[in-house]
């Protein structure tokens, strides 16, 4: 496999609601919930993982739901917008299921020659459905079929005071290309893999500092193949002066975090071991499951834990 980045692995983000954030993401969007378990830093606190069956790096996004935490705010130094791919033609349906949804809406507009279609989840966290032909398998609900079913991410959006210094981070250690610029957005790839390819910079010199809470991005994880590659990858973030943390064992891939110049929280993961290391595909985030270090307290966790209904 390719000894590169391999797009995006997964979107972190910040809810205000375990429950509403799973009725959302499970019922509306129609993703699935592969992984159940707590922050590692915070185990009174839930970490959902939604994607496609398997939990497909480049499918994953996961959130952190803080209950009660407020609204946060998009603005400069935070990634700003996450888009999904459907397919082409779909969007007809999905304004008509958010419709009947109540989920808040913009324009059907086009970007760079792909129609898309804005909306916010109920904590307002800012995501775009995109046009875009798309072969992985998608995970398919009764409300959502294949023929209007996500693919995974599309791309991701990051807001800067300034793109230079970011997009040498892309360009020179991660090995994008400027592919198109409209404007203040500025659009790089890669080529190394054909899906969740895409990272766009929106550069707003006089735009307000964003503020994490319920409703914005935490940090944008990067993929790469395996531990091997990702440590090779660290020494090159060091040569740069960047400070950058040691790996870190995060149960279904390795992690390793640094904040890029622009003010992104960024992560580089791996592909291995996979969300099946701990349940089987059939039953993918069907319980809990917790960090080894948490077990030894389940009870008092589950207890902790606000009372998730999922039936």
């Amino acid at each position: 496999m390719d000894n590169r980045i391999l797009g995006l692995h997964h979107i972190t983000a910040i809810a205000n609601s375990a429950q509403r954030n799973y009725d959302f993401y499970t019922r509306v969007l129609g993703l699935r919930l592969v992984k159940k378990t707590v922050n590692f830093d915070d185990p009174g606190t839930y970490h959902f993982y939604y994607g496609n069956e398997e939990g497909t790096p480049g499918t994953i996004l996961t959130f952190f739901p803080w209950e009660g935490i407020g609204p946060g705010k998009n603005g400069v130094g935070m990634a700003t917008e996450i888009g999904y791919s459907v397919p082409v033609g779909s969007l007809d349906s999905w304004a008509e299921r958010f419709r009947e949804t109540g989920v808040v809406t913009g324009e059907r507009a086009e970007r760079f020659g792909a129609r898309y279609l804005p909306f916010k989840d109920p904590d307002g966290l800012a995501i775009s459905l995109i046009e875009h032909p798309d072969s992985r398998p998608a995970w398919e609900t009764e409300a959502v079929q294949q023929a209007m079913a996500t693919r995974g991410f599309h791309s991701i959006t990051l807001t800067l005071q300034t793109v230079d210094a970011t997009a040498r981070i892309l360009t020179d250690l991660f090995g994008y290309e400027l592919q198109a610029q409209d404007g203040n957005r500025y659009r790089f790839g890669t080529d190394a893999i054909d899906t969740a390819s895409i990272v766009d910079l929106l550069e707003e010199p006089k735009g307000p500092i964003g503020r994490n809470a319920a409703g914005t991005n935490h940090h944008v994880a990067f993929r790469v193949a395996n531990e091997a590659i990702q440590m090779a990858l660290r020494d090159k973030i060091l040569s740069q002066g960047l400070s950058i943390t040691p790996k870190i064992d995060r149960d279904y891939f390795f992690s390793l975090y640094f904040r890029e110049p622009g003010g992104v929280l960024f992560e580089i993961a791996t592909d291995n071991p996979g969300f099946t290391v701990d349940e089987p595909l059939s039953a993918l985030g069907s319980s809990l499951r917790l960090p080894k270090q948490y077990e030894a307290s389940r009870v008092h966790i589950e207890k902790t834990l606000p009372v998730l209904t999922t039936t």
